[in-house]
């Protein structure tokens, strides 16, 4: 089985540089021979449509063309082989299987290149289209198969050789949008050939290819709910050698122009032959002529003075760096500083303490004369604040004026100023007071009284 393996890859490899087959590449795997007859039959009779798709699995070359979509498909049956396998009492259940891609030294894939694994329970797929800047440079791309139940790794390598091609890219090129497919759904070669197939009906090109496919979630969709089994929505994009056809032309009518742009559907003729199996958004086409396309070249402005120029890509240090000594730096950082505040504290230690003059070198210091007044004007002070506290005199009961409620004549207090003050209680009546003075009280009208 391996000899026809070999000898069926040998075949194809020289297929890919003859006309007939018009650049197509195909790679498998050793144990998955079925879809490969598959797909050779559906292209024995669409010899015109060309795919790029790949089954091979790690430390394989692959060689794609510029302008044509590739696909790789990571199977877990293939690297299910190299984990033990998970098996309970009564069941025996497929291991979590997760892959991660990137470019061999990078932490990530090329910027032409996608990949795509729905759950760990299916497999992961590889896909772009690579450009003519790509070509002739060898892509090395990292596989790495985790095993989420065991956390074991198994690593393999695929380098892809992107070849360059004349009859790429087609002049005429035309993006659908389908409702009603996934990514992965649309990648499978069954599904992209009877698209490609229904496309050609259409179109009736000599050469048409596939040129990329795109997630519409790339382009700013939303994730649909979980209900009636919603898709994604994926743009798929086709080139052909020949130019569009009236059908596809309908789309560009002033009526359907007016339909899509009350969000309805536009009348297409040829929606009949897609409705069956895909939903086509068709106010979402969008049709190319590459031919008519002006390319603009505009110069690059200089940078500016806060612009660092362009030094290529990125070169990490080696991995043999000598060890760098730090002690000159905490020498410099901690030290220096610290023996500084070091001095500083004992400059200002020693005048605080050690100079320090005392009461008794004042005093011998000061003359006599200053010492008798101030022991004096020391003594005064707290004769008088010792005689202070001695003191018994009470506040008086009134110091405010007292008028007249008839005449309105100014009044002396109610008390004299010849009594003792300091036994009185603070409320008496005015009975008790001597020498008070006597307020007439107004008398009423027609009376007399002695």
């Amino acid at each position: 089985m391996d000899t026809v393996g070999v000898i069926v890859w040998l075949y194809v490899a020289c297929m890919a540089h003859s006309s007939d087959v018009k650049h197509g590449v195909m790679s498998w795997g050793k144990s998955k021979m079925q879809p490969l007859l598959k797909y050779k039959q559906r292209s024995s009779i669409q010899t015109d449509v060309v795919t790029i798709l790949s089954r091979s699995h790690g430390d394989r070359n692959v060689y794609p063309s510029a302008g044509v979509l590739f696909v790789h498909v990571l199977e877990r049956e293939y690297f299910k082989g190299e984990f033990a396998p998970y098996i309970k009492a009564g069941d025996s259940s497929n291991d979590p299987i997760t892959f991660n891609t990137n470019l061999k030294g990078y932490p990530d894939r090329p910027g032409w290149l996608r990949y795509i694994q729905r759950t760990p329970h299916s497999d992961g797929v590889l896909y772009g289209s690579p450009t003519a800047e790509h070509v002739g440079k060898p892509t090395v791309i990292e596989i790495t198969a985790y095993n989420r139940r065991t956390f074991e790794t198994a690593r393999n390598n695929l380098v892809i050789n992107i070849m360059a091609t004349e009859e790429f890219p087609l002049p005429y090129q035309a993006e659908f949008y389908i409702k009603n497919m996934n990514v992965e759904e649309m990648l499978a070669s069954e599904v992209l050939g009877d698209f490609l197939g229904a496309v050609k009906n259409v179109w009736q090109p000599e050469r048409l290819n596939a040129i990329n496919i795109t997630s519409a979630l790339d382009r700013g969709g939303r994730v649909p709910l979980p209900i009636n089994d919603l898709k994604e929505g994926v743009y798929v994009m086709v080139g052909a050698d020949v130019p569009f056809s009236s059908c596809l032309r309908e789309v560009e009518t002033p009526q359907n122009q007016l339909r899509c742009s009350q969000e309805m559907e536009p009348a297409i003729s040829c929606d009949k032959k897609f409705r069956a199996q895909f939903h086509i958004d068709w106010c979402k086409i969008n049709l190319v002529d590459i031919t008519k396309v002006v390319t603009v070249y505009r110069e690059r402005p200089n940078p500016g003075p806060g612009v660092l120029p362009d030094i290529g890509e990125y070169d990490p240090p080696s991995e043999a760096l000598q060890s760098r000594d730090y002690f000159s730096d905490f020498v410099v950082t901690l030290a220096v500083p610290s023996a500084v505040a070091l001095v500083l504290f004992a400059v200002l230690g020693y005048a605080m303490c050690c100079r320090r003059e005392g009461v008794e070198k004042r005093n011998m210091q000061t003359p006599d004369i200053q010492l008798v007044h101030h022991s004096s004007i020391q003594k005064s002070t707290k004769e008088l604040r010792s005689m202070s506290k001695n003191r018994e005199i009470s506040w008086p009961l009134s110091t405010l004026p007292v008028f007249h409620p008839v005449s309105g004549e100014v009044v002396p207090p109610l008390h004299p100023d010849n009594y003792e003050t300091t036994s009185m209680p603070l409320m008496q009546t005015q009975t008790n007071l001597q020498n008070q003075v006597q307020i007439p009280q107004q008398q009423p009208p027609g009376k007399w009284y002695s």
